[in-house]
């Protein structure tokens, strides 16, 4: 399974790259030229290895940035006091005002009693 740490990324990274350095100076000690030494195929996935490891870094940092992010904007949220909820009438209170379905169903109880 595939680390997610970034410390274990970062070792990761540490240990290609002291891979690379070997093999260039194994490389070099052979006496080859850098066009030569830049196709190497083992030189090219080190590096790709690399490359790999060093986008993962990235990754982890963009989640570490967004988590603190997150964590500040949940702070700023629990300081700004919650607004009071209008308390309920009690069932004794009426409005004054009557809505059309209530005006509705008195006209026709009103209909009723006269029929």
């Amino acid at each position: 399974m595939v680390s997610k740490s970034k410390d274990s990324r970062e070792g990761q990274k540490e240990y290609w790259t002291n891979k690379l350095n070997q093999r260039l100076s194994f490389l070099a000690e052979k006496g080859l030229e850098q066009v030569e030494v830049a196709k190497d195929t083992t030189i090219r996935k080190i590096r790709a290895k690399i490359r790999d490891t060093e986008g993962r870094l990235r990754t982890i940092a963009g989640l570490e940035k967004k988590a603190g992010e997150m964590v500040r904007i949940k702070a700023e949220k629990a300081a700004v006091p919650k607004k009071e909820k209008g308390k309920k009438k009690k069932e004794g209170e009426q409005t004054t005002e009557m809505s059309k379905r209530q005006k509705k169903k008195k006209k026709k109880a009103e209909k009723k009693g006269e029929g």
